[in-house]
């Protein structure tokens, strides 16, 4: 072979050796290379009405990529646009497109804590699950009013805020309605172990019981340290057959949280939850007891209290009577503080 015919086969060479080396590296940077102008981890939160440009326009915002290419590629060679995955999903500063577009396409999701608090009502329960995650509050109303759903559950409506034991727990953010209420059944079945439910049985309550007189505790005060000495009061009444008379009870049978204060007329009327008239436990929780409030019945202090009255400073707390006289004295107190206040 000539020089010039060497030259030219060189220059061949050259040209094929460039051309793939700019390929590789216009591949490495469109797929392989860090493309988001993002210093922390960002999420982007998919749902059910997504499609392929909310997709982009949520990675974009998200991660500020220096380039879509890489990405809307992949999703067009996977036919993503007809199987996009609802879901939270991560983008962090180190990604390449390939990462985030398997996570998304593969419904690789980061989990999220979600709280479950001490409510009044199951419907409030509803709205606050439904602001942390995917479900729509009506779609977990719907279940938790499902009277069929829920005697396969265990429960009732009446009993039904006996099964969720408030904490944070680490969860999908897209999870069905269905799928939350297994949950709660799951974390409630783990708070009730062994040693809890023997508790229980010692005190003569089933878990439900429990819940519920942790309600009207927690209902009377808000005071941690004195909840155990008020579980103890209302337990002393249950276990000798008194009436519990838990203003609280009828309060809710009344569906007005807000009395300050209680009449005779209220106390007449016709509720199963007015402690006042029907003997024993009201026929469910009356708010969703906190944790606090379930170990503080379980826990209960032993005394021989049997009345109770709000203290006459309105701090909250209670002064606490074993005899009638002294129980009547500590009412007067209080009655006579409501009055100087104009309190009806």
């Amino acid at each position: 072979m000539d020089k010039k015919k060497r030259n030219i086969l060189w220059i061949v060479i050259l040209v094929i050796t460039l051309a793939g080396a700019g390929g590789a590296g216009t591949v490495y940077y469109y797929f392989f290379s860090k493309q988001f102008r993002i210093t922390q981890t960002t999420y982007i939160y998919i749902d059910r009405d997504d499609n392929i440009d909310s997709v982009y326009a949520k990675v974009i915002e998200a991660g500020q990529p220096k380039s879509m290419y890489g990405f809307k590629y992949l999703a067009e060679k996977d036919d993503y646009a007809n199987r996009i995955r609802t879901g939270r999903y991560a983008i962090k500063p180190e990604d390449n497109m390939r990462y985030v577009f398997r996570r998304l396409s593969m419904g690789y999701q980061s989990p999220i804590n979600l709280t479950v608090a001490s409510v009044r009502t199951v419907g409030r329960l509803a709205r606050a699950v439904s602001r942390q995650l995917m479900i729509d509050s009506l779609d977990i109303a719907q279940v938790m009013a499902d009277s069929a759903y829920l005697t396969k559950m265990g429960y009732t409506e009446e009993t039904l805020p006996a099964l969720f034991i408030p904490n944070t727990y680490e969860v999908y953010w897209d999870m069905s309605a269905e799928a939350f209420m297994q949950r709660m059944k799951k974390e409630h079945a783990a708070y009730w172990n062994d040693k809890r439910l023997k508790q229980a049985k010692d005190i003569g309550l089933t878990p439900e019981e429990v819940a519920t007189l942790a309600s009207i505790v927690e209902e009377e005060t808000a005071n941690n340290a004195e909840k155990p000495m008020v579980a103890g009061l209302y337990i002393n009444r249950l276990h000798k057959g008194m009436l519990l008379q838990a203003d609280p009870t009828v309060k809710f049978g009344l569906q007005e949280f807000g009395l300050k204060r209680i009449l005779f007329k209220h106390l007449e009327v016709d509720s199963p939850y007015n402690t006042y008239k029907n003997a024993g436990l009201p026929p469910g929780p009356i708010r969703i007891p906190s944790i606090q409030g379930l170990e503080s019945v379980l826990n209960y202090a032993k005394h021989n209290y049997i009345y109770m009255c709000a203290k006459e400073d309105f701090s909250g707390t209670h002064n606490f009577a074993a005899t009638l006289a002294q129980h009547q004295a500590n009412a007067r107190r209080y009655q006579q503080a409501l009055n100087k206040r104009k309190i009806k």
